[in-house]
């Protein structure tokens, strides 16, 4: 019997031209996000559990991978037989957000007193593996770290959907929506202090239980009057609404850059993270069924590590939703396959200066022998990306004598 050959669930192997692909995409990202001033940072994929799981990220906490301990304190802590919490100490980062806090809490003394921040990278969920959601997937991380005024919000969402046209995304759109305000309705709804995260994840399954789900899922929960108001309350935000004046600013800066229609004030937009304390956005797209990102103000969050608090505000594009939604052009243009006509000394020696010479002037040069059947060479190489080709023999000693030739 064959053995198991695929990557783990929820992971996954890319082939040169989908790694390719995926490389255009996340470098225009990159790049635009460069270009407003953003700094780029790297953390590990390890960090401690006890931070992981100090009640910062969310559910995410629970999909946390643990690694186990070593060598010697491995075995005393199976000794101890202390529980299987004793075992690990570390876990892979779950999101860029908690490592960020940590990095900057480590670092601040070196770094700007408004640090810009982009990261990118893949983390990983323990989670059930389905379509669009992956145990490793990568993330395109902005956060501005040291600024409580709207500026830093604004930043963040004219350079995102600036990334996103970038991209090809040019009917993304953010949904906005304040903390506040949700606090503000759950007081109006009757919903006690206790039971506010509750009533917060029961309104945020709108898009999938619908009103009457979301009436009856609260009613439950609450009582009957907490469930009338709900139920007047989402008939009234049936149509537009007015930007209420938490937000009236931001929208006016985005929309002055970016037209109207680009940011939608949704009073219903939760997001799922405790740690938000201001603004929360979720980006959308029409292509697509879930949201391809998200973020927030989370003010709260770096104290946690320096014992002061520090503003701060993040979004993340969702690379892998977002990746999906992109269509690129094959990157071809300067892609060279050598074919050698023969395995003569003199032709290696010549393919490899013709190799030197090609990389030199910016070709990605492939060299391969003359098989028996040229076009089926030729046509694997299409399908790795190569779009032009050559002949090599003891006659062509500079570039400039190479006849190049498109493949197909």
């Amino acid at each position: 019997m064959a053995k198991d050959v695929h990557p783990p669930r929820g992971m996954r192997d890319f082939l040169p031209v989908e790694k390719n692909r995926r490389d255009q995409v996340l470098t225009k990202i990159r790049e635009t996000y460069l270009g407003h001033g953003f700094q780029e940072i790297e953390t590990p994929a390890l960090e401690d559990l006890a931070r992981l799981t100090s009640g910062q990220g969310g559910d995410n906490e629970k999909l946390a991978f643990r690694v186990m301990k070593r060598g010697a304190e491995l075995e005393a802590a199976l000794a101890a037989s202390d529980g299987e919490d004793n075992l690990a100490d570390l876990g892979l980062r779950y999101d860029l957000t908690v490592p960020l806090t940590r990095y900057y809490a480590t670092n601040r003394t070196k770094l700007p007193a408004v640090f810009k921040a982009l990261q990118t990278g893949p983390v990983w969920r323990a989670e059930r593996p389905q379509k669009g959601r992956y145990r490793q997937f990568v993330q395109c991380d902005i956060d501005i770290i040291g600024d409580a005024s709207i500026l830093a919000e604004i930043e963040l969402l004219n350079a995102s959907l600036d990334a996103l046209a970038a991209i090809g995304l040019n009917d993304a759109s953010i949904r906005v929506n304040h903390r506040v305000l949700l606090a503000n309705l759950l007081e109006q709804l009757g919903v006690p202090e206790a039971g506010k995260g509750s009533a917060m994840i029961t309104i945020d399954k709108l898009d999938k239980i619908a009103a009457e789900g979301v009436v009856a899922e609260l009613a439950e929960k609450f009582d009957a009057a907490v469930a009338e108001r709900a139920a007047a309350w989402l008939n009234a935000i049936a149509g537009d609404l007015p930007i209420p004046a938490e937000l009236n600013e931001i929208f006016a800066a985005v929309e002055a850059r970016h037209g109207k229609g680009r940011l939608r004030f949704d009073p219903t937009l939760v997001r799922g993270m405790g740690y938000y304390t201001g603004t929360i956005f979720e980006i959308e797209h029409p292509e697509s069924g879930s949201s391809i990102g998200g973020g927030g103000r989370y003010d709260g969050m770096v104290g946690r590590w320096l014992g002061t608090d520090a503003p701060a505000v993040g979004i993340s594009i969702g690379f892998e939703r977002a990746v999906d939604l992109v269509e690129v052009s094959p990157d071809n243009a300067k892609s060279l396959v050598l074919i050698l006509d023969s395995t003569d000394s003199a032709v290696i020696g010549n393919a490899l200066n013709l190799q030197q010479e090609a990389i030199a002037a910016g070709y990605r040069v492939r060299l391969e022998q003359r098989p028996k059947k040229l076009n089926m060479l030729l046509g694997s190489m299409a399908e790795q990306g190569f779009g032009s080709f050559a002949s090599v023999g003891v006659d062509a000693i500079s570039f400039g004598d190479l006849a190049l030739r498109q493949i197909g």
